[in-house]
Formats: structure tokens, C-alpha cells, sequence
């Protein structure tokens, strides 16, 4: 198959959370960004990929039109692997992680979508076979800072059905009231998003211990001070979580190395796409810890994540943000039942974009 064309399509969808707005990079988060890229090849077959683009779309967007489509239109996709290589090695000049790898993360799930339709297969079949049927879910709650809304969502949530809950709080007082709220049977999960030093960071995951929880997600910034992660884990017996700022494989091999983390957490929509996400899925079981994909995401991305789970023994619990969108890209058929997740069973990815959606939530970049 050969490329035919690449379009970057913007959307922006509101959503909303029960709570307060939670800042993202020092801006109201109230939209749910999208950069979709659409591939066609040359025998009208249609590939969908997802850049990560929260707060940052105008700039992915101009990655994926002024970057990466240039370089890929004429190209040959029969074979994805050599081709992101080779995209990997032409624009490491702009830097191998952020902007240039969420394009590049954006293209590769729509070529590996594309390969799947091409064969008739859903993606996991082409990534090995399918080991998986139904993923477990977790509820990933929103940053309330209240301790009364985050145990009403935490109530929800398990009331929902979802075995496992994960906060984005930082301070004792909410991890108690949802330790309250789920009780002693249900894991909790606390995501801090980077706020500490190792010193703030081991007296909280002290802390937090007491309400035995399940993982500490990214307890301290820098999040790639692996060492300090390492000497936490240790010194505090605290299971931690990381990677979703992480790109590329090499960063991961690090990263296990060094002994940080019980869970790593690689972001397809941000480490380079299924053919990075499958090394890091290696590394993760050949390094005895676990994958757990970071997937706040509602488009081509997430259906990627879950179809790599369903092919990677080793593969943990899909994240689902709670939130409510005001409209859905795929409707109904990635909705969790009772917290668990079916992999979509179509070619690629199993489902394509509602156009309506994209026709009505489309903006101009």
C-alpha cells in the first residue's frame, strides 16, 4: 500500500467533570483536544490515528501537516516498523520526545489501523494473536481537591462496577474519603501528576500508605529522575507508577533499569504509536513489572491501547477518564460494562470515527 495522503483533523469536545475545572499546563482544562490523522493509501483504504493533544493541539496539528505528512505521502506502508524508524531518524533534529513523537504516535496507529483493514484482521491478530477478551477498567477520576466530591465519584464508580479506582489528589484528606467511600476491598490509585521533591514526595507516600494503596503515580518532578524514583520505591515499599511523560522505548528500558517503578505506563498517543507501546510491552515482561497503558483518551488511541492489551499477556487495567463528554467519537461501543472493557472485533481498530462528530466538533488550526 502506498500513502496517498495525510490529513491532521482537529476537534474540540466539551466535557464535563461534577467538579471544579481541573488546570492542565497552567490553563482551564474544559475540552477534551483531539488531533485525529487520517491516512489513505492508494487503494482507498482509510487508517485513523490519535496525536496526543491536550492543551498543545495547534501545535500537533502543525507537526503532523508541516512535518510528517511531507515526508510519508508516496512512501510504501507495507512496512511500518522500517517507516518509523526511518521518520524517527529525519526528525530528531526537533527533539525525540513531545510534539514530534505525538505526530509520529498519531501516524503510526493509523498505518498499524490501515494494516489491519488491509488484512481483515482486528489489530491485536496482527500483533501476535489475541490473549485477552475483556480488559479490566478503571475509573480514573478527576483533580476535585473536596473531599465530599471525590468520595460521591468514588461511590459512583464502584457502584458502576469498577474494581479499581485512581485519584488525581494530593493531599491526605481525599485519599481518606475515598478509602472511606470504596472500602477496604476496592485498590485505590493516587496520581499526584509531578508536584515533589523526594523529600515532600516520601513523607506523602508515607502518608498515603495508610490507606493502602494500590500504586503512587509520578509522586516527583522531574518525572525522569529515575534514581530519586528508585530511592523512594525502596526506602518507602510504596508500589509507584510512571511514564506517561516518557517517549520512546529507551526511555522505559532506563526507567526499569533503575529500578523506579512497579508499573510503567507508556502513552501510545505520546511514545510513537503501537510499534513503540509493543518494545515497551517487551521490556516491561522481560524487566518483571507490570504494563499498566496510561489512556485518558476516547479516540484511535484508546481503541490502540486496548487492542495491545488484548495481545500482551502482561498487560494490567485500561484507564477510563470520568468524565461526560458532550458527544462521542465512537458512541456506545467503548463504554465499560461493569468496568470491563471489549476489544472491538472489526478490522484495525474495530470501529471508525463518527463523521457527524467530527463534522460538528471540527475547528481550524
Amino acid at each position: 500500500m502506498i500513502i496517498a495522503d495525510v490529513q491532521s483533523i482537529s476537534l474540540r469536545i466539551p466535557f464535563q467533570t461534577g467538579g471544579k475545572a481541573w488546570e492542565l499546563s497552567g490553563q482551564s482544562w474544559n475540552f477534551l483536544d483531539f488531533v485525529l490523522v487520517r491516512v489513505e493509501m492508494d487503494n482507498g483504504i482509510v487508517g485513523w490515528g490519535d496525536a496526543f493533544a491536550y492543551n498543545c493541539r495547534a501545535s500537533v496539528h502543525a507537526a503532523v501537516e508541516q512535518m510528517v505528512a511531507p515526508v510519508v505521502v508516496g512512501q510504501d506502508a507495507s512496512d511500518i516498523g522500517r517507516m518509523m524508524l526511518d521518520m524517527q531518524k529525519k526528525l530528531h533534529l526537533f527533539g525525540r520526545y513531545g510534539i514530534t513523537l505525538f505526530a509520529l504516535s498519531g501516524l503510526d496507529i493509523a498505518l498499524w489501523d490501515a494494516a489491519g483493514k488491509a488484512a481483515g484482521q482486528p489489530l491485536c491478530r496482527l500483533l501476535g494473536g489475541q490473549v485477552r477478551d475483556d480488559i479490566p477498567g478503571y475509573a480514573s477520576l478527576f483533580n476535585y481537591g473536596d473531599p465530599e466530591i471525590v468520595a460521591a465519584k468514588t461511590r459512583q464508580s464502584v457502584d458502576e462496577g469498577y474494581g479499581y479506582v485512581k485519584l488525581h489528589e494530593t493531599a491526605v484528606a481525599e485519599v481518606a474519603a475515598a478509602r472511606d467511600a470504596a472500602g477496604g476491598d476496592v485498590p485505590i490509585m493516587v496520581d499526584t501528576n509531578c508536584p515533589w521533591t523526594f523529600e515532600e514526595a516520601r513523607r506523602m507516600a508515607l502518608a498515603f500508605d495508610d490507606f493502602d494503596i494500590h500504586w503512587l503515580e509520578e509522586p516527583i518532578f522531574p518525572p525522569e529522575d529515575y534514581p530519586a524514583l528508585a530511592r523512594l520505591r525502596a526506602e518507602t515499599g510504596v508500589p509507584l507508577a510512571s511514564g506517561e511523560n516518557a517517549c520512546t522505548a529507551f526511555q522505559f528500558r532506563d526507567m526499569i533499569n533503575a529500578g523506579a517503578v512497579d508499573y510503567v505506563q507508556p502513552s501510545v498517543t505520546k511514545v510513537g504509536g503501537v510499534t513503540e507501546l509493543r518494545k515497551v510491552a517487551v521490556l516491561a515482561e522481560t524487566g518483571g513489572v507490570s504494563l499498566m497503558p496510561h489512556a485518558p483518551y476516547f479516540g484511535p488511541g484508546f481503541l490502540a491501547t486496548l487492542h495491545v492489551m488484548a495481545a500482551t499477556p502482561n498487560s494490567g487495567l485500561a484507564e477510563w477518564l470520568y468524565v461526560e463528554r458532550e458527544a462521542c467519537l465512537y458512541g456506545e461501543p467503548i463504554r465499560p460494562t461493569r468496568g470491563n472493557f471489549t476489544v472491538p472485533d472489526g478490522p484495525g481498530l474495530g470501529i471508525d470515527p463518527d463523521a457527524d462528530v467530527i463534522k460538528d466538533y471540527g475547528v481550524d488550526d
